[in-house]
């Protein structure tokens, strides 16, 4: 992630955007409860959001940068459901089934190998649990935006991400692009 970008993550705006606009459309009705994981939590902005819309889910926030883990464990100290965790999502260090929702919000494209953080995400969710969250496409604009911040990425197209999903053997997998071709939502079950 690029100082841009970890500047932007950790804004006031954005954490008011993330919990009213972006959260509910990225969670598209799904309603997280029981154990959540979040993969590439960043500043913490998406799991503060969820930790007060379900208070009931417990939410394990993750991130392999330590900047943004300083960052999300300052924003969500004293939130008595949600733990900030430093950890690779290519190699989660959780036991196979144990999460029963699993997000992931803008965050793939910055996996070089997100194939095989979607293979660790499946494998540390239960059976009937959930993969939700949303990605950048690959679109012209978000390759160009990439290169010139000099973050690494790897942007993924609708079809690349469904494939990834369903190799990781996850079902019931759905991809849907949005805001002009320049995002888009994903699920899928184990």
């Amino acid at each position: 992630m690029s100082s841009i970008e970890r500047a932007f993550c950790r804004s006031g705006p954005w954490r008011w955007v993330a919990e009213r606009y972006v959260l509910p459309w990225a969670l598209d009705g799904v309603r997280p409860t029981g154990r959540v994981l979040e993969i590439g939590g960043g500043s913490g902005a998406m799991a503060q959001a969820m930790a007060r819309g379900f208070p009931e889910a417990t939410i394990i926030v993750t991130d392999v940068d330590d900047v943004m883990v300083r960052s999300a464990s300052q924003l969500l100290r004293g939130m008595s459901n949600v733990r900030v965790e430093r950890a690779d999502v290519t190699g989660l260090p959780y036991d196979s089934a144990s999460f029963d929702v699993v997000t992931s919000y803008l965050m793939l494209h910055h996996v070089i190998d997100w194939e095989k953080a979607l293979v660790e995400a499946a494998r540390t969710l239960r059976q009937g649990g959930l993969l939700v969250g949303y990605d950048l496409t690959s679109t012209a604009l978000a390759r160009l935006v990439h290169r010139l911040d000099g973050s690494p990425h790897r942007i993924i197209s609708p079809v690349e991400l469904t494939q990834g999903l369903d190799a990781a053997g996850l079902k019931d997998v759905a991809v849907r692009v949005s805001a002009q071709g320049h995002v888009m939502r994903f699920s899928a079950a184990k």
